[in-house]
């Protein structure tokens, strides 16, 4: 048991000794931490929110910008429906037979070639110009009659669904050349069917090749080593990737199917994924004129590495504190944590009533001080509780003594008064019978040396001084009691009521007209005893009433003052049973008075 209380003392020590540390990690550590924790949280947030708002702009500008070329290829193609030259030679060329002239056929191609290379003069980063008239083809000046390889193109698909159009656009995504021989870099492709003015009839089908260049031109200035950018048709292939190191044909290569259906299933979007083996945030826009769809990429690390560099400086700062408020746990241990614990002790002893501790100090700092003032504060204290005692005890006796002490002669006075009373008007007949009572009344009070008896015994007493007074006024007064069940063995001051009974025959019932009525009743309200002394005589005024109460609640400080009697009972009441209990008066003029006693049952 020793041991255990030993140990149970060395924990106490060592947490008295690291309140100071824990404080310092309370409001220095964790706050940073906290706040290392928020900034982090709210500066990735931030630099997120900003890239997806900055992205959004760059896509919707790009997509914008690439709608525009495309349209302004659209609108240079249109000339070959107004071109009459073009016109009459495709239309000639389409009838022509192996018959015609030979001369006339190269005017025709002549005408043709002439249109083609104006197309690409007009239009920027154009590979090549072709027109398929008949069954032969027409083609850019720039390229070698051996670089093509043209067999029957019009069961191709790229034709089929041109002809389908019947003279609206079709965008061809990112693919070879589709007759030139061994062409390594891939095109994009505008073809139309070219028909005559008027009319529906198709007298050919012009196909243009872009190069890439003209994309790369128009994303150049958005692409870094943080944004790449793919552009992809609607099923997915690839047209252009910023990665030209990647060799991809499909968005299958980079992103996982679900991420793929939703880019070819949304007009836009963003979210984050793993691309490429990255974990990126991508969003895409649905350009509204080719339906092709534009991705931007960005490496989400690329995107954070601000905020990383941030937590990295707060951690340091708060693992900096952690370190500081080590070091000063120590140094405070030693200097001040000690000396502390072992005053606490000397004090913990004192609060136990053991005021002969061992407070000496040759310390010659502040603690040397406060040793000494503790020492001679224990002092002080132990000389005052000795004499706060010793007062407590002499007052209290003083009290009971005085209150008890008012009561006998008031009250030997008042029988003596009615004794002579009686003598004067009846002569000495009765005398006899009331010095009796009297006898009984002041023997009942000698013989009784206890502080409470039961409400019986009281009663008894009441009995024996109405009886005097009924001798007195004769059937002026009647006296009725109305007790509650067991009520008779409650605990009650003794001589309490006896005062309350005189001041309803004196203030009340004296005074009165004709017959007066006197009731003692006994009422239980939850664990307290309500004992009620009700007169109807003359009673008081509001004003009266109310400077009685207020002198029921001050205290008492002589042992003159009117209401003696009441003034007593109540104090003693409070005295013995408690604040809680005591008087409450209620009074009526011209209808009477009632006086509540409120007393613990038990």
């Amino acid at each position: 048991m020793l041991k255990w209380k030993q140990l149970t003392r060395q924990v106490r020590m060592k947490h008295v000794n690291h309140q100071i540390f824990m404080l310092m990690i309370l409001i220095i550590t964790i706050p940073l931490l906290i706040i290392s924790v928020i900034i982090y949280l709210f500066s990735i947030q931030a630099v997120k929110n900003e890239y997806q708002s900055s992205s959004n702009l760059i896509l919707t500008n790009l997509s914008f910008n690439i709608d525009q070329y495309l349209q302004s290829i659209e609108k240079g193609t249109l000339n070959a429906q107004m071109d009459g030259q073009l016109q009459g030679a495709l239309e000639q060329w389409t009838l022509a037979d192996e018959d015609s002239g030979n001369d006339q056929m190269i005017v025709y191609g002549n005408i043709i070639e002439h249109f083609i290379s104006s197309i690409e003069m007009t239009i920027k980063n154009v590979d090549s110009v072709q027109i398929y008239s008949g069954s032969r083809m027409f083609y850019s000046s720039n390229f070698n009659r051996s670089d093509y390889d043209v067999k029957d193109f019009t069961h191709e698909d790229w034709y089929t669904q041109t002809q389908q159009k019947a003279g609206g656009i079709v965008l061809f995504g990112a693919h070879l050349p589709f007759h030139r021989v061994n062409a390594k870099e891939s095109v994009i492709s505008i073809a139309r069917v070219i028909n005559k003015v008027g009319s529906k009839q198709p007298i050919g089908v012009m196909l243009i090749d872009i190069r890439l260049d003209s994309l790369r031109e128009i994303l150049k200035l958005s692409e870094n080593r943080k944004r790449s950018f793919l552009i992809i048709d609607d099923k997915g292939g690839i047209i252009y990737n910023s990665d030209r190191s990647q060799a991809m044909t499909h968005l299958s290569a980079t992103l996982k199917e679900q991420a793929i259906q939703s880019v070819l299933a949304d007009e836009s979007g963003s979210f984050y994924a793993n691309f490429s083996g990255v974990d990126s945030y991508i969003n895409f826009v649905t350009s509204s004129y080719s339906g092709w769809k534009v991705i931007q990429y960005i490496d989400e690390k690329e995107m954070t590495k601000q905020a990383d560099i941030l937590i990295k400086i707060v951690l340091t700062l708060a693992f900096l504190s952690l370190g500081t408020a080590l070091l000063f746990m120590f140094i405070l241990s030693a200097r001040v944590t000690k000396p502390i614990i072992l005053l606490s002790r000397q004090v913990k002893l004192v609060g136990l009533g053991k005021f002969d501790v061992d407070l000496s100090s040759d310390r010659q700092d502040e603690f040397g001080v406060l040793y000494q003032g503790i020492r001679k504060m224990v002092e002080d204290l132990q000389s005052y509780i000795e004499r706060s005692a010793t007062a407590k005890v002499q007052q209290k006796i003083a009290q009971f003594g005085a209150l008890k002490s008012q009561i006998n002669p008031h009250f030997l006075a008042n029988v003596l008064e009615s004794i002579q009373m009686k003598a004067v008007i009846n002569g000495q007949r009765d005398i006899s019978e009331m010095v009796g009572m009297i006898g009984r009344l002041f023997r009942i009070h000698i013989q009784t040396g206890k502080e409470t008896v039961t409400l019986r015994e009281e009663l008894e007493h009441i009995r024996l001084y109405v009886k005097i007074q009924q001798l007195r006024f004769g059937d002026k007064i009647q006296y009725t009691e109305r007790l509650a069940e067991d009520s008779t063995e409650l605990q009650v001051i003794h001589f309490s009521l006896q005062p309350l009974i005189e001041n309803a025959i004196v203030h009340g019932l004296e005074r009165l007209n004709g017959p007066g009525l006197l009731e003692v009743s006994t009422v239980k309200s939850g664990n307290d005893m309500l004992i009620m002394i009700k007169d109807n005589g003359v009673g008081m005024d509001e004003e009266k009433l109310q400077h009685l109460q207020l002198r029921l609640a001050q205290s008492s400080n002589t042992l003159d003052e009117a209401h003696i009697g009441i003034k007593n009972v109540h104090d003693r009441i409070c005295f013995y049973f408690g604040e809680q209990y005591g008087l409450t008066l209620y009074s009526q003029l011209g209808e009477g008075t009632t006086v509540i006693i409120r007393l613990p049952m038990k």
